[in-house]
């Protein structure tokens, strides 16, 4: 009874643990950066001017150092460290199941794991052999646009492929971000002339390819992260849009952001680098996840940190 009214320094007994709710900035640095996708975060437009691999079976997926991986690690300071592992070539298929050999790029994925990045979908859709397709035929040809149908059946089978991916990164990383980069518009919006023997409707063609690709991919990342924000699960999947990132700076342009057709003369083939982003185009998608991990997935996360009193 003394000491009633009287100041204490002793913290009361019974105190709860406090909970703090994390920005997306604190999400995404709170453990490991692992980069999994295609040729598009592999750097296979940059691969061959590269002098060092970037990690083990790199000369197998072309994984180079001038990709935008390298540049948004350095960009932040990840508590556990960057793990790359994007591989040219692969596939939502190559994703869960292995390439040339090697585990899965999933597998890299850890409870750990804070922020995922990847493109995806381009070799599913089957991009490379359409635009082979395009540049290798006759002029007035129109071998280029009668591949539509194939081509948008692939794509349309990307919802469930794309959205088994998802879940297996959810599965693996319950409260990572993951952020899926759309891919690029190759050609001006308005072309006017012919480019690597493509003519101006192959380009329009090639840019409405692109932009289904990207709708159908950012439509599922997009209904994914509405299900997690619906339980306020910690985690998101967010999806950054590319589509017009090179603007200015599409192939035929005089400083382009993507390669144009590169053909080795001594094997009389293509360069796997031809139409795939330069220097300047890894910068630009650098950017563009930098920016995104910043800005979060345009609400409330639900990342909480836990203070013992």
């Amino acid at each position: 009874m003394l000491d009633t009214g009287c100041t204490t320094t002793q913290e009361p007994p019974g105190l709860l643990p406090q909970v703090t709710r994390l920005t997306p900035v604190e999400v995404a640095r709170s453990g490991a950066y692992v980069a999994l996708g295609d040729s598009y975060s592999s750097g296979e437009g940059v691969y061959d001017l590269d002098e060092r691999p970037v990690n083990d079976g790199a000369d197998r997926c072309h994984r180079a150092t001038g990709s935008y991986v390298p540049l948004v690690a350095r960009a932040y300071r990840f508590g556990g460290g960057t793990a790359f592992y994007a591989c040219s070539g692969a596939t939502t298929t190559d994703l869960l199941s292995g390439q040339h050999g090697r585990q899965p790029q999933v597998s890299r994925v850890s409870p750990a794991t804070s922020l995922v990045t990847l493109s995806i979908g381009g070799n599913d859709a089957g991009f490379t052999k359409v635009l082979t397709g395009c540049i290798v035929k006759l002029p007035g040809s129109s071998a280029c646009v009668e591949q539509e149908a194939a081509v948008g059946r692939r794509i349309e089978e990307l919802r469930s492929s794309v959205l088994t991916v998802l879940r297996e990164l959810r599965v693996r990383a319950p409260g990572a971000r993951v952020i899926v980069l759309g891919y690029p518009r190759p050609f001006p919006a308005n072309p006017v002339r012919t480019v690597d023997n493509l003519s101006p409707q192959d380009q329009r063609w090639l840019n409405s390819m692109t932009r289904r690709l990207n709708d159908t991919v950012g439509t599922v990342a997009a209904g994914f992260d509405r299900m997690l924000a619906a339980f306020e699960a910690p985690g998101s999947v967010e999806y950054v849009d590319a589509y017009d990132a090179f603007t200015g700076h599409e192939v035929g342009r005089p400083e382009p952001y993507l390669n144009g057709l590169h053909v080795d003369m001594g094997e009389l083939a293509v360069n796997a680098r031809s139409y795939h982003p330069t220097g300047a185009g890894y910068r630009r998608f650098a950017d563009l996840i930098t920016r995104q991990i910043a800005k979060g997935p345009g609400r409330p996360m639900h990342n909480v940190r836990l203070t013992t009193p």
